[in-house]
């Protein structure tokens, strides 16, 4: 089983939230899972790790649609933190617009991060293969 120290969620949907956290529990062993209900909440938690010289993250599991601050506007700001640390961001998204993938193309080449995208639902194999720290 993979050992990851820490991962985030960053989605609004509690339900999804809570079917990621269970198929982790049977995949990796993870020594602390945080959610963020939006993007703001997010980025306020993971600056405030960084002030307080804390690891952010090694995974962070990021919906795309979201109040507040979605997962676009989330990305513009984690990608602008002052970390050498890399996280692999995994974008989880129903979303079938292309802007999206587009979006996804112009995000991945503009960080040191490494960005994936994957589709909903996730299940069990695909969290198995997206937990590999970056």
């Amino acid at each position: 089983m993979i050992e990851i120290k820490n991962i985030g969620i960053v989605d609004d949907d509690p339900i999804t939230v809570f079917g990621i956290r269970k198929m982790l529990n049977s995949t990796v062993e993870c020594a602390q899972v945080e959610s963020y209900a939006n993007g703001r909440i997010a980025i306020d938690g993971l600056s405030k790790k960084i002030t307080d010289n804390k690891p952010l993250p090694e995974i962070i599991f990021l919906d795309i649609n979201m109040p507040i601050m979605d997962g676009w506007q989330f990305l513009e700001e984690f990608i602008k933190l002052p970390t050498k640390e890399r996280v692999r961001i995994n974008i989880v998204t129903s979303s079938i617009d292309p802007i999206d993938q587009q979006k996804f193309d112009y995000f991945k080449d503009r960080t040191h991060h490494l960005i994936t995208y994957n589709n909903k639902p996730l299940n069990k194999s695909d969290i198995a293969k997206i937990t590999k720290v970056a």
